[in-house]
């Protein structure tokens, strides 16, 4: 990958043989619980140990490696009391090298090499989020202990080899829906942190429904004013601001994940009817909802207002949004008749571009005539899937009954819905993307997302026990090529990986579908 290296690679392994000895820790690194599955493990003899005086060497544009550094350094200082010191160096030494070669031909690769033997570590990509996958790596590699709050007592020791690693998907994803329950932004800093310790690298955001409209639209502000103070059962709701907003996209930046946010249109606008009765063809507004049906509601989409509404919304969101997509929804509109439909979303796609964007519709929006560069999400019909890829539009793969974190493991979970289906773990993880919809083949594919729809879902624990394990389940087929997975070893690693879990307290589901006895496993 990175042709510089080759010398201190070579260098480094020549170390082996001089600086190895007899009574080394070994760990072999393929016995690891690192999810997702990296492309290739090496292994060799001995280990590295992480110290207080370990040394974190940069090779590279310092500017740019820094800030990896110093998240490095906050993710290991409460369980280990290390502030490891961050060096500029011309070439690797001894400690934790993190080394950025900035190859043009390669800028948005996320591809990344881990390299160890006893005195020397080294994470090398293109980079900087190959890096920052490299370190989500390394973390795994060290032991648990590594995310408790306080320091501990251990061994701070990583298996010597060769990591070599790559995504299959460019775009691997998670959705947290916040308008039918809304959750503030530490919640949402704290999802962002889920996802991106799994290498997913977007946040999809579904800002507005019937019962809540979340994101502050200045041009409108009766839209939160009115329609962002209930919630499903009749709760205060809430929004952000924009200074809120653009704080989560600036959280999420630093770990490589992009905000892609979701206004529903032209149906799941009861909130904003509710606000702004100008935009109903009744010209009354209806009283806000706080119930689950869907598929009532609908922007009368022959005045002319309503696309000034749009518009001014869709300005004010892609101004605070750097991504390139924003998602306008487009399911289950039932209430808009299908020409009504078709004119209106072929229409807000041309001004989602006029305002220097992309569009991204569930799989509905394939009925309307695709924009170059715009995306279909898959989540039900098989059929506006394939009418996606007739149009020449990427897709991003969510199908209901493998995906929707927010369906129930079976018919005793305490939360979650199962109109989809029941998905256990082994249901999340058992499917492969080039071979669910018929014709569909992985060129087509432009990534994987796991949507959490939260009509049940109202607080921290209530989104960890839907969405671990199935999470990594989602992370694993995204990034992890299809030769190399298979079930045995991911729930193996999955049952060794709880550790971690039980570590930082969240609130997994135990599926019965696991061995999560260690011992048994490790005989």
């Amino acid at each position: 990958m990175i042709r510089s290296l080759k010398y201190y690679f070579a260098t480094l392994f020549i170390g082996i043989l001089i600086l190895s000895c007899s009574e080394d820790i070994n760990i072999d690194l393929k016995k690891e619980d690192i999810i997702p599955l990296p492309r290739r493990i090496q292994v060799a003899q001995g280990s590295f140990e992480m110290t207080a005086s370990t040394p974190i060497n940069l090779l590279g544009d310092e500017t740019k490696l820094r800030p990896l550094a110093e998240y490095f350094n906050a993710q290991i200082a409460k369980a280990t009391g290390f502030e490891l010191t961050a060096r500029s160096k011309s070439g690797a030494s001894n400690g934790i090298n993190l080394f950025l070669e900035e190859n043009t031909d390669n800028r948005f690769s996320e591809d990344y090499s881990i390299e160890v033997v006893k005195q020397n570590l080294v994470i090398s990509a293109d980079t900087e989020a190959g890096l920052f996958y490299g370190i989500q790596t390394l973390l795994q590699m060290l032991p648990p202990e590594i995310h408790a709050d306080g320091v501990q007592d251990v061994q701070w020791l990583v298996g010597t080899g060769t990591i070599r690693d790559r995504p299959s998907y460019e775009y691997r994803g998670a959705m947290l829906d916040v308008a039918r329950h809304f959750f503030d932004v530490a919640d949402v800093k704290k999802v962002i942190d889920y996802v991106s310790a799994y290498k997913l690298n977007r946040l999809h955001l579904h800002l507005t429904d019937d019962q809540g409209w979340r994101i502050e639209i200045k041009s409108w502000p009766d839209l939160t004013a009115v329609g962002g103070q209930t919630q499903v059962g009749g709760g205060e709701g809430g929004f952000y601001t924009q200074e809120q907003y653009q704080e989560i996209v600036d959280y999420a930046a630093s770990r490589y994940v992009t905000i892609v946010p979701e206004i529903d249109l032209p149906g799941h606008t009861n909130a904003a009817l509710a606000a702004y009765p100008e935009l109903n063809c009744n010209n009354q507004s209806p009283d806000l909802y706080t119930g689950i049906e869907v598929g009532f509601s609908t922007l009368c989409t022959d005045k002319e207002i309503v696309y000034e509404f749009v518009d001014d919304v869709i300005r004010e969101l892609a101004a605070m949004t750097p991504g390139e997509y924003i998602h306008i929804g487009g399911d289950e509109s039932h209430a808009t008749k299908k020409e009504d439909y078709i004119k209106f979303m072929n229409r807000t796609q041309e001004i989602v571009q006029n305002h220097g964007k992309k569009s991204i519709g569930w799989d509905e929006i394939a009925t309307a005539s695709m924009l170059e560069g715009n995306v279909v999400q898959f989540w039900a019909s098989e059929e506006n899937a394939k009418k996606g890829v007739l149009q020449n539009a990427k897709l991003i793969l969510s199908p209901a009954k493998k995906t929707y974190l927010d369906m129930q493991y079976d018919s005793t979970s305490r939360i979650g819905l199962h109109w989809a289906a029941y998905i256990e773990a082994d249901s999340a993880y058992l499917w492969e993307p080039d071979e669910y919809v018929p014709g569909i083949k992985k060129e087509n594919i432009y990534g994987i997302e796991g949507p959490l729809w939260t009509e049940t879902v109202i607080t921290m624990d209530d989104i960890e026990y839907l969405m671990f394990p199935r999470l990594t389940a989602i992370a694993e087929i995204a990034w992890t090529s299809k030769d190399n997975r298979e079930w045995e070893s991911y729930s193996e690693r999955l049952a060794k990986h709880a550790e971690v879990w039980d570590v930082k307290d969240i609130n997994y589901y135990q599926s019965p579908k696991i061995n999560w006895d260690l011992e048994e496993i490790e005989q």
